[in-house]
């Protein structure tokens, strides 16, 4: 399933915000077998990295996915690496640092991290033989 329509949906809404975990755990709701509500209430607390700077709202809300979709730690350390790899780190404050330092604003610098993670979240759970490897 493709969740990016819902998911930039939810990105573009100005009468309720969606920080960045919820904008990820509302869309695959499918997935994790949560209700709408409840993966809005869950996520309400994942942005600004916890709201102090700290783990990527977008790398715990992905991390939930994938562990309610039946996917291990192999899957969730290689994306936690590959995330880090591309930029730089994994904290919050670390990547708005980064971002407005190079004159990204932060809407559109949080918008491109959660696009990027729903396009991996689509693809891993497209992909054939996922298996849980805890």
């Amino acid at each position: 399933m493709n969740h990016m329509p819902e998911v930039e949906a939810l990105r573009a809404r100005t009468d309720i915000h969606f920080n960045c975990a919820q904008s990820l755990l509302v869309p695959f709701r499918d997935v994790t077998g949560l209700d709408e509500d409840t993966s809005y209430r869950l996520g309400s607390l994942f942005g600004s990295g916890m709201h102090h700077g700290g783990l990527c709202g977008t790398v715990s809300a992905a991390a939930m996915i994938l562990g309610l979709a039946g996917f291990g730690k192999e899957v969730s350390t290689a994306m936690i690496r590959e995330f880090r790899q591309r930029h730089d780190s994994i904290l919050c404050k670390d990547l708005l640092a980064a971002s407005a330092k190079r004159g990204i604003p932060r809407k559109q610098h949080c918008d491109a991290l959660v696009f990027e993670i729903t396009q991996f979240l689509d693809e891993t759970l497209a992909g054939a033989g996922k298996e849980n490897d805890n």
